[in-house]
């Protein structure tokens, strides 16, 4: 990864009270990896550095939190993670594996709303039961960093979770196309402390640029790191003086905020489906995103389709039976 620019850390308002449930669903996963060299257990006074990874539909949030417990697990460091994932198909918690560890479905919504007071419950049972030494926090495409980080204010978890970050990663060929800049996309931005410009291998150096000045002109002041693969330093994204936290004072207020309105819609394609066929009917104009595991006449592929681009890989470890051939589509409303 390159970074391309810095800028000093703006003081943080603050969360907003108890939020009312919504309708849709959300998968929270926690994670952890041994062995573990680093324990929060020997020191309980200790506060825990905790990391919200944001970014639109399609941005490649997942391929870098793989990266992030692939490091962990090498390290030796304890990481919890909570994953809210648009869409109850529960694709991500295949993706990201199974290791050793626990499993938590969460209705509701996003985390950075709906779904507070569920976050708060999760991240401070994971606390009492786990001590991590790292918190990791994946929202939903949809969501808002800012807003999520505001919930580290609130009571019991203030006492415990020491700096925090908001990471946005962004898909630079979305970029350098001017796709979808506007709502969701340009808040998650202006919400940012580090944005990655992922994906920079599909376009060209002209294209980088076009993608940097355009980032730069939705945030003139947030640090920029390049990166292929979400492939990024880790020592970038967990800062080492966490203890020095201070969230004793008054909780700042949460500006108000609302969401776009998106759609999902479960396809599940025959089995045994040519990948021509298959990608014909994944690139609908109105298509944003889709996310599935399907069975093709060329074998198990994950299928992944960011805009116009629709990507069939190949699958390392077979998921579980009730995720092949379903594809979650995500369409606005």
């Amino acid at each position: 990864s390159q970074l391309l620019a810095s800028r000093g850390r703006a003081s943080r308002p603050a969360p907003p009270g108890p939020a009312a449930r919504g309708p849709a669903a959300a998968r929270g996963m926690l994670y952890w990896s041994r062995p573990m060299s680093e324990r929060t257990e020997g020191d309980p006074g200790r506060k825990v550095p905790a990391l919200v990874v944001s970014g639109f539909l399609g941005s490649g949030k997942t391929t870098l939190i793989r990266g992030l417990l692939a490091e962990a697990t090498r390290r030796g460091i304890r990481v919890a993670l909570v994953s809210n994932e648009l869409g109850a198909l529960g694709i991500d918690r295949a993706l990201l594996g199974r290791g050793e560890e626990a499993y938590v479905e969460l209705e509701g919504g996003c985390v950075c709303c709906e779904l507070s007071d569920d976050l708060i419950e999760t991240l401070q049972g994971l606390w009492e039961r786990v001590r991590p030494d790292r918190i990791v926090v994946e929202t939903s495409g949809v969501a808002l960093p800012f807003d999520t980080q505001l919930n580290f204010w609130r009571e019991p978890v203030r006492r415990w979770i020491g700096d925090d970050m908001a990471l946005v990663v962004v898909n630079a060929e979305q970029v350098a196309e001017g796709r979808d800049l506007e709502g969701t996309f340009t808040d998650q931005v202006t919400s940012a402390d580090l944005i990655v410009l992922n994906k920079v291998d599909l376009v060209d150096d002209a294209g980088r640029a076009r993608a940097i000045a355009r980032l730069r002109d939705i945030e003139p002041e947030a640090p920029i790191v390049t990166a292929v693969h979400g492939d990024v330093e880790t020592a970038l994204l967990f800062p080492p003086d966490a203890d020095q936290v201070d969230r004793s004072g008054t909780p700042p207020t949460a500006p108000s905020h609302h969401h776009e309105h998106f759609t999902t819609e479960i396809w599940e394609p025959a089995d045994g489906i040519a990948p021509a066929d298959l990608e014909a009917r994944l690139t609908e104009a109105d298509l944003l995103r889709a996310k599935g595991f399907v069975r093709t006449s060329g074998g198990l592929r994950l299928v992944q389709v960011v805009g116009r681009r629709v990507e069939l890989h190949d699958v390392e470890t077979e998921p579980d039976a009730g995720l092949i051939g379903r594809v979650v589509l995500i369409r606005r409303a």
